[in-house]
């Protein structure tokens, strides 16, 4: 089905620029659009604040293909529609008596767009995302529909979830799965940041799910503590004072002034995964909406020396930025993932929509964490060069020769591809 308008991304500081705009009711449909167009890219929720998913070709949105569910428990995994969201099917695979091992703090992303892009949850030993791919169901540059799975193509996997839609439209993803579990979930507040610096290993590995919110102006930021019910460690996380910091004794939201009801259960309440998990409720609008993203993951030694770096810079980000976010993410194997080969920290910042205030303050901070390893979310807005941040993954080349190799015609490029990844390289 083609359809009209100039469609935005989540945040409106991206508009395509796409000659058509097609929604496919079926994945024989979207073969033929695929095999017919010169270039094409994939769209799934939008929530990318760059252009990753631009192109001045063909456009294909994913939400109009047919929800697919289907739970191997043999395998324990899930295959599920590319285009889905993970709030539309987390509800059915918990009823299952099944779990994801992770999510994102808003469970309104497409599953496709969320693994190709290298998003993650929080958790000392909780891999993004992508790690959780086991398969993959994809349309070629000439409308063929082909698979990879660990056990067919682990290596040639590795390299296909975080692919920047670079090798094809997904059509299917394969997740693991392990047994529900359900959450508790505290908030406590004025935890210092010379305590974060000198204790952060301590304070991320306390719970199933650790995120640090802060504006690093002064020494206060506030702490989101997930423990599993069944774990039997956890204790002091929900006493009046833990680490120095004191319990909450009202509902939270991350960004100050928004409304808490937007926001998963506090308090303590157990809950099932996939209603704790993520900070934000799936029928509410996540974060504050009207905002930029950027996003840094360093290697988790480099936590003290980045912390120091970001308290520098308080005063430089005050006038632009909402709110910021400190996790923890697991290693991955991943080519292109940005915890690839390390367990990672990730320092997410929330701005204010206004893109020419927002760069410089972003280039600032690039400038004194590029140099302690930081790699860019692939989704969010850098001031790095596209040469350099390539040259943060030590399987760029393999990369380079895949896409080569899956789409030699480059029908799947556009430019932020090419920018990263020039052809011929």
């Amino acid at each position: 089905m083609l359809t009209t308008g100039a469609p935005t991304n989540w945040a409106g500081n991206i508009t395509f620029r796409a000659t058509r705009l097609h929604r496919p009711e079926s994945v024989g449909e979207l073969r033929r659009i695929v095999g017919s167009a010169r270039c094409v890219r994939a769209l799934g929720t939008g929530h990318s604040f760059n252009r990753v998913a631009d192109t001045g070709g063909d456009l294909v949105r994913l939400d109009g293909l047919p929800n697919r569910f289907r739970i191997d428990s043999a395998n324990r995994t899930v295959t599920v529609g590319a285009g889905m969201r993970y709030a539309e099917f987390a509800g059915q695979l918990h009823a299952a008596g099944f779990a994801l091992g992770s999510l994102a703090s808003l469970p309104h992303i497409s599953v496709a767009g969320a693994v190709a892009t290298g998003t993650h949850g929080s958790g000392d030993s909780r891999p993004s995302l992508s790690a959780a791919v086991a398969g993959l169901e994809v349309v070629g540059p000439e409308g063929d529909l082909f698979e990879l799975s660990r056990e067919s193509a682990p290596e040639r996997l590795r390299g296909s979830v975080v692919a920047l839609g670079a090798l094809g439209i997904v059509t299917a993803v394969t997740l693991d799965i392990g047994p529900t579990f359900d959450v508790a979930q505290w908030v406590h507040t004025g935890l210092s940041l010379d305590r974060l610096a000198e204790r952060h290993e301590e304070i991320f590995a306390a719970a199933y799910s650790v995120s640090v919110f802060t504006d690093w102006r002064g020494d206060d930021s506030m702490v989101w503590l997930k423990h599993r019910t069944d774990d039997a460690g956890g204790a002091g996380l929900g006493s009046e004072r833990w680490q120095g910091a004191r319990l909450a004794d009202r509902p939270h939201h991350p960004v100050p002034g928004m409304p808490t009801a937007n926001c998963t259960e506090q308090s303590g309440v157990p809950g099932p995964w996939h209603e704790r998990l993520p900070h934000f409720r799936p029928g509410f609008t996540p974060s504050r909406g009207a905002e930029l993203q950027s996003e840094l993951l360093l290697p988790r030694a480099a936590a003290p020396a980045a912390f120091a770096a970001l308290r520098g810079l308080g005063e430089r980000m005050a006038p632009v930025l909402q709110v910021s976010e400190v996790r923890t993410v697991a290693a991955d194997e991943l080519w292109l993932s940005p915890a690839h080969g390390r367990d990672s920290v990730a320092f997410h910042f929330t701005w204010l929509p206004d893109t020419p205030a927002v760069l410089p303050v972003i280039a600032a901070i690039q400038e004194a964490l590029l140099p302690l390893g930081a790699r860019p979310h692939w989704g969010k807005l850098t001031a790095a060069a596209p040469v350099d941040v390539a040259g943060l993954y030590e399987r760029a080349g393999d990369f380079r020769a895949l896409l080569a190799d899956l789409d030699p015609e480059g029908k799947f490029r556009n430019p932020y591809v090419e920018s990263h990844f020039p052809a011929g390289t």
